[in-house]
């Protein structure tokens, strides 16, 4: 009797385990391969080897990307090498990946950054200063300071009298899409859409549901589209082999507080140029896609 109890507990152990297993499947989507998306203007951003897992880009077209991130029980291409951040201007022809060098007294030895954010400082005012050349003295005289609401990030400005000018911004609305705070669960293949109050506070408006495993995301500035960095196999992600590597999806939500969202594939690949895609930002008709421990690749839409 004590044995067949002891059999009867194992084989229910074994069918519980068993469930967790399939279920742990299903969450890392471990059974779905991808069929390819191409764009037809990329290129892999030289000096981005070893993953860029976060990308977070400013409104006057600075990129910012995270680099080298080292994490347990996932693959790295350069395991002794330490994280970085590395700065693209999108705003050039040939826009190109540069390394910023980090103050002295920071620990760059230890240095794994994951993810990235910036934020502009709304009490630094922008001016437009009026300067007289003082050609015999080879000098400039300070005559006026020019602050107003209607100048918030002055790009360019042409003179047409003493004290009159015209003037351009480069991005006038600080934050038109920060009303609402997007959330991605990761497993559960979920956007959470919360709308932000006053008072911090945060309610949940709904949950959009995919069938990938969504990474980073971003907000496009200009139309308010969801960006989306996919993982269409977790498995792949987490047991790594050279030979069947994980692939990469990049998905654009529009309209995501409507009824219907519509959602598109903009780029797939099973791995052979873009491994383990994490992120995907866009800037005036440009794309930059980051991976957790691949390469990088820039795309003109």
């Amino acid at each position: 009797m004590g044995r067949l109890v002891a059999v009867g507990l194992l084989g229910i152990a074994l069918a519980l385990l068993g469930e967790r297993l399939l279920a742990l499947r299903n969450r890392l989507k471990a059974s779905r391969e991808v069929e390819s998306v191409d764009l037809p203007h990329c290129h892999l951003i030289k000096g981005i080897e070893a993953g860029s897992e976060d990308i977070d880009i400013l409104p006057n077209g600075l990129a910012f990307f995270s680099v080298g991130l080292k994490f347990p029980g996932l693959h790295s291409f350069a395991p002794d090498k330490p994280g970085g951040i590395l700065m693209m201007d999108l705003k050039e022809e040939k826009p190109r990946a540069r390394e910023l060098r980090i103050s002295r007294g920071f620990d760059l030895a230890s240095f794994n950054p994951h993810g990235i954010s910036t934020f502009i400082d709304n009490e630094f005012k922008n001016t437009v200063e009026i300067f007289k050349f003082e050609e015999a003295e080879n000098s400039l005289l300070h005559l006026k300071t020019v602050k107003h609401e209607l100048l918030p990030s002055v790009n360019d400005i042409t003179a047409v009298g003493p004290a009159h000018f015209y003037a351009t911004n480069d991005h006038y609305f600080s934050d038109p899409f920060l009303k609402y705070i997007y959330v991605a669960d990761i497993l559960a293949h979920e956007i959470h859409v919360l709308e932000k109050h006053t008072n911090m506070n945060l309610t949940q408006l709904k949950v959009l549901e995919l069938d990938t495993l969504v990474d980073n995301l971003s907000i496009d500035p200009s139309s308010g589209d969801i960006w989306v960095g996919c993982h269409p196999n977790g498995q792949k992600l987490f047991v790594y082999d050279p030979n069947n590597p994980p692939s990469s999806e990049v998905l654009r939500i529009q309209n995501i507080l409507s009824e219907k969202p519509t959602v598109t594939t903009v780029y797939a690949n099973n791995g052979s140029v873009l491994q383990g895609s994490s992120v995907a930002s866009v800037y005036d008709g440009k794309l930059l896609i980051g991976t957790l421990y691949h390469r990088a690749l820039y795309c003109e839409l």
